[in-house]
């Protein structure tokens, strides 16, 4: 998908700084209640823009389905070009273009059904499985900074017709907050089907 420069980001109240980093105690959560309840909660221009282009890019070009803790959309693209580092992790960034077998970009977009959120740091294994079952191209998923985040690869189809799309993300590599008992927060691996999904070489 192309980027776009986002609005300006703009904040809806200033930040004040807590006696703990992420949480509190409860009467330190009871204290700040009331302020909470008055502040407006607006999102910074930049998160409602990459939203807002989510969701139109997912009814048009694209599904979504429930996964466990996910909310995961997906959507489909002409093959595209990106930037990669040119040596290790660490080099200079370089155009990669598409190669002439890439045919589509197609990109899986996780988010944590309560909130909304896109997830970052998961790993995900990514199949495209023709109409006998056969697994027609598997790949692992990248991440990409675009107009929203999201993880996605090229891939090459160079027959047209309908396909089912296996999206496998697998727990987010990040830390999680929480306390002793709790469950930990996106801790499960799940598994995504798109079935039916039509894709032609020209796409």
């Amino acid at each position: 998908m192309p980027t776009s420069s986002p609005p300006s980001l703009f904040l809806a109240a200033p930040l004040a700084l807590a006696p703990t980093a992420c949480g509190g105690t409860d009467a330190d959560k009871a204290d700040q209640a009331p302020a909470k309840t008055q502040a407006k909660e607006i999102a910074p221009a930049g998160v409602a823009h990459q939203h807002t282009v989510l969701e139109a890019e997912i009814a048009a070009q694209g599904g979504e389905t429930k996964a466990g803790e996910y909310r995961i959309g997906y959507i489909v693209e002409a093959a595209e070009p990106w930037f990669r580092s040119e040596h290790g992790t660490h080099g200079k960034l370089v155009n990669r273009e598409p190669t002439k077998n890439e045919t589509h970009h197609i990109e899986i977009i996780p988010m944590e059904a309560k909130t909304g959120r896109i997830v970052p740091n998961i790993p995900i294994e990514f199949e495209v499985v023709d109409a006998k079952g056969k697994v027609v191209q598997a790949q692992n998923l990248n991440f990409y900074h675009a107009e929203f985040f999201h993880y996605a690869n090229n891939f090459s189809i160079p027959t047209a017709g309908k396909y089912t799309l296996r999206a496998t993300p697998q727990p987010p590599t990040f830390l999680r907050h929480g306390a002793s008992g709790e469950k930990p927060a996106l801790s499960e691996t799940v598994t995504a089907t798109f079935a039916g999904v039509e894709l032609k070489p020209a796409s």
